[in-house]
């Protein structure tokens, strides 16, 4: 049974970076496990800077892994489920696209705080930890949607990319049939980046609280997202709307809240860089 192409941006990119012995290794997985595995590290080196015990990180990060591609994956196949309430057996075949960041997110915070309750862990404290990598590996994620020809906006013309000093293998990669499409998973890459090097730069202020660094990102990446997701032709709807941008304004609006409710302890309350993490 052939598969639907849920891409609409050009089609000259191979979406297989190599081969083992037969088996397609896709530039989509190796991007995702690339960001996964840096996460990974990050937040390890973050953790015995509080002296955090690594098991609670391993544990926590392998569930929250499995958890969150497994939301990913549910949330854009309830969104697309006029195709895939037919094609029940394409529901399993991630590796060739189709994880909405959005989903992960929320099935992993769901999962992070389930994990913390329970050993008694102070949620914000670790959401902050997992906020400065989790959006670089999102910035490397993107480049898995410029090999599976999705993510993209418009069509638009040459001139124009050229105009915005877009590198030239990604202006080829963006075009087929002789049609150029707007390379979005670009911006929002880029996006990212900057929210990265913003994060990273937060991460050092002496009295930055806990909380901040979690707020930051949510307020950050769903501005982005929101504006991005406006020129995008291959949103997830719902009733008519992007769904994309309906979940960034609810992430904006809890990351306003929660950056106003740190605002309001004292200048020495609650920092995080202080050890506590519980």
């Amino acid at each position: 049974m052939e598969s639907v192409d849920f891409s609409k941006c050009g089609n000259t990119m191979n979406p297989v970076a190599f081969e083992v012995f037969g088996f397609e290794i896709r530039w989509y997985s190796l991007l995702i496990l690339i960001g996964v595995l840096y996460s990974f590290f990050a937040i390890m080196r973050e953790a015995k800077k509080f002296k955090i015990s690594t098991d609670f990180i391993f544990n926590m990060f392998f569930w929250t892994i499995i958890i969150g591609i497994i939301g990913a994956r549910l949330y854009f196949v309830i969104f697309n489920w006029s195709w895939f309430g037919s094609h029940l057996n394409e529901i399993w075949q991630i590796w060739r696209g189709g994880l909405a960041i959005h989903g992960g997110i929320i099935f992993g915070l769901i999962t992070i705080n389930i994990y913390c309750r329970k050993y008694n862990m102070k949620t914000l404290k670790i959401l902050d930890m997992i906020a400065v990598p989790l959006i670089l590996a999102q910035a490397i994620g993107r480049w898995g949607n410029f090999f599976n020809s999705e993510a993209c906006g418009p069509a638009t013309t040459l001139n124009h990319l050229n105009s915005l000093h877009i590198p030239t293998f990604i202006i080829n990669g963006m075009q087929g049939n002789g049609v150029y499409y707007t390379p979005t998973f670009y911006y929002e890459s880029l996006w990212c980046l900057l929210g990265f090097i913003i994060l990273m730069i937060a991460k050092r202020f002496k009295f930055i609280k806990v909380g901040q660094l979690t707020s930051i990102y949510l307020i950050w990446y769903s501005m982005g997202r929101f504006f991005i997701e406006s020129a995008r032709t291959d949103s997830l709807t719902l009733l008519g709307f992007k769904v994309a941008q309906l979940v960034s304004l609810i992430m904006i609006g809890v990351g306003v809240v929660i950056f106003i409710l740190c605002l309001r302890k004292s200048k020495f309350e609650d920092l995080y860089n202080d050890d506590k993490v519980k």
